[in-house]
């Protein structure tokens, strides 16, 4: 395990789990949570070992947003110094978005603000029986500045988007499975995004990645079609490939030629 101050990373049979450490208010983070967790989405895109990431938070709560209590004061700040904070954020949800290695958010308590952003920013979302997602902007006067206006309709629809958007209204559990924000609901959620991650390990990983990436709806259809080719080559000569294909036709579950160093 790598320790930072706020954050851990952890690398166990192949799946890294990066977990906010601020359990006393909900993780909630600062500047320094920030570039720590940066940090952990680079190192896990960057680890050729790394097949999955799981994203939580530590004790009763996923990520509640900016703990405000630790922010400057922001009267006395310029624009161009709070954008280029904003911008430190913006850069964690974008690491999400583009990573190829697939990420779930285990949303084991409440995801508030720029924390609801990092739950959408990940390619699969598992909530608890406690794992409130809410864009409250809102209700403080702001607008979701790291990322939520563009995720959520394309995750739910526009119409659904806006009404969590414009009334800052709590998307629950229940509501996060039946607009299909979320996989499933669980009373463990770290536990069953963990089984999730480890049936996303378990495929051929060249044909998992490109699959990822292959997933982006601003990409036009003749776009997908050229690189669904090149991404169809890069897995037909692909070694794991070839085993699941014998694996399949010899009836047994295939053997990749993998070793987990955690």
């Amino acid at each position: 395990m790598e320790r930072y101050d706020d954050v851990s990373y952890a690398v166990t049979d192949g799946i890294a789990t990066i977990t906010i450490e601020r359990p006393d208010v909900y993780n909630a983070f600062t500047r320094n949570t920030i570039l720590e967790l940066n940090d952990a989405a680079r190192t896990a895109e960057a680890d050729d070992g790394v097949y999955a990431v799981v994203l939580t938070g530590d004790g009763k709560g996923f990520c509640s947003g900016a703990d405000t209590t630790e922010m400057p004061d922001w009267d006395e700040q310029s624009p161009e110094e709070y954008g280029a904070f904003l911008w430190l954020i913006q850069q964690f949800v974008y690491n999400l978005r583009t990573m190829a290695t697939p990420s779930v958010a285990a949303v084991n308590g409440p995801a508030i603000g720029a924390g609801c952003d990092f739950a959408l920013a990940c390619d699969l979302r598992v909530v608890g029986e406690e794992g409130v997602m809410r864009e409250g902007f809102v209700n403080v006067g702001l607008v979701p500045g790291d990322g939520g206006a563009w995720l959520l309709p394309r995750l739910v629809g526009e119409s659904k988007a806006r009404e969590y958007l414009l009334t800052g209204r709590d998307i629950t559990p229940a509501d996060a499975v039946d607009i299909g924000l979320a996989v499933e609901r669980a009373d463990d959620a770290l536990e069953a995004a963990g089984a999730l991650a480890a049936e996303i390990r378990d495929k051929p990983a060249t044909a998992v990645q490109h699959t990822n990436r292959l997933v982006d709806p601003q990409r036009s259809f003749e776009e997908y079609c050229r690189k669904a080719a090149e991404y169809q080559w890069d897995c037909v000569v692909d070694a794991e490939h070839q085993e699941a294909v014998a694996a399949f036709n010899e009836g047994r579950a295939p053997a990749f030629d993998r070793s987990y160093d955690d």
